[in-house]
């Protein structure tokens, strides 16, 4: 009985594959790429571990496709931008002598940083 799950290519590895790489001798390029639909005969199937710690010799490129089904991975912006978010919730909130500035909402009873407490609908 054949397993319907493609087994990694590598060696005495039985991991399962998440990746497929190909390569384009004429650009000594070495393509790693999204799971194929169907096993080529001239590819090679890769487990996560593999696919990560893919080299290629000395005078080749490796180019590494995205998945587009795969989440997005938190780049440098993302997370500076996170921070400066939290930055400004923690500032202090200036408020009029009034208790309400311009544009206040008439349902907020509170606010706390970002966060508004709103009076029930019913009161």
């Amino acid at each position: 009985m054949v397993s319907p799950v493609r087994r990694c290519s590598r060696t005495a590895c039985g991991r399962p594959a998440v990746a497929t790489l190909t390569y384009v001798y004429a650009d000594s390029t070495a393509v790693l790429g999204p799971l194929a639909t169907h096993a080529e005969p001239h590819c090679y199937d890769l487990c996560a571990e593999h696919s990560e710690r893919l080299t290629a010799p000395r005078g080749w490129e490796v180019v590494r496709l995205l998945d587009s089904s795969a989440p997005a991975r938190p780049s440098g912006d993302d997370l500076e931008a996170l921070a400066d978010a939290v930055r400004e919730a923690a500032r202090p909130q200036e408020r009029s002598a009034g208790g309400a500035g311009r544009g206040a909402d008439p349902m907020e009873v509170a606010r706390r940083g970002h966060l508004r407490v709103l009076r029930s609908p019913d009161n």
